[in-house]
């Protein structure tokens, strides 16, 4: 495994050179394909950097909320499982909280400029 650069500064390179030369070169189409491909290598940057931590919180509020040990995987699952069969609703003890928390990191990721996302941070 390489020590420098990280992945993450390989795809921080990549999405600057196409911003900064590739970007001014093209219109149409090809520039609206060009948003999208950059959009996607700042999401995967913002979960390279944000997906261990949150994935772990989100394990361990799962473990907690359950009363299981398990991988997220699992753990998901067994959330799903018991809310489709009517044993978990949002009136389960801390479920409502789980989901909104899990929500906002998902949002960190997907769309940390979406402005009801924005004004939830502001209000904590």
């Amino acid at each position: 495994m390489q020590d420098e650069p990280t992945p993450s500064e390989l795809i921080q390179a990549v999405a600057d050179f196409l911003r900064a030369e590739i970007a001014p070169q093209i219109s149409g189409h090809a520039a609206f394909k060009l948003r999208v491909s950059l959009n996607a290598l700042d999401l995967v940057l913002r979960q390279l950097a944000l997906e261990s931590d949150s994935d772990a919180v989100e394990t361990a509020d799962l473990s907690t909320l359950l009363g299981l040990h398990g991988s997220l995987a699992e753990l998901n699952r067994a959330l799903a499982d018991r809310i489709a069969t009517g044993e978990a609703d949002l009136q389960t003890p801390g479920l409502a909280d789980h989901l909104w928390k899990t929500t906002l990191a998902k949002l960190a990721v997907d769309q940390p400029n979406y402005a009801a996302y924005k004004r939830e941070l502001e209000r904590k």
